[in-house]
């Protein structure tokens, strides 16, 4: 479990991905501080990892990274830690056009595809 320092690999998630899930990389991206950080068990720890870290709450995100995918299934928006009635966000994925693309944003700066 780590935040990012420096650019990460397809191919360094998918060892990540071996490690644990198989095919997937849970991550979580802070929107705000432009960070992302990966390889835990749950998005919770992840979460909390972040907010240990100076970051918060409401510009954290949960997403899965697909590193056998090339195309825009690459990232998945899914995680319990977006359900947010608080800030109008009702279920597991990002309802919001918008935030979906600032967390894409923030995966092009540390994800080399």
């Amino acid at each position: 479990m780590k935040i990012l320092e420096c650019i990460v690999t397809v191919d360094e998630l998918k060892q990540a991905a071996a490690s644990t899930f198989g095919d997937m990389v849970k991550a979580v991206v802070d929107i705000d501080r432009e960070l992302i950080a990966i390889d835990a068990e749950l998005h919770s720890d992840l979460e909390a990892l972040f907010l240990e870290n100076g970051s918060k709450q409401n510009g954290l995100w949960g997403i899965n990274f697909y590193p056998d995918i090339e195309n825009d299934d690459f990232v998945e928006f899914d995680s319990m830690i977006n359900m947010r009635p608080s800030q109008g966000n009702m279920s597991r994925g990002i309802d919001s056009p918008e935030i979906q693309k600032k967390i894409i944003r923030v995966v092009d700066k540390w994800v080399k595809r």
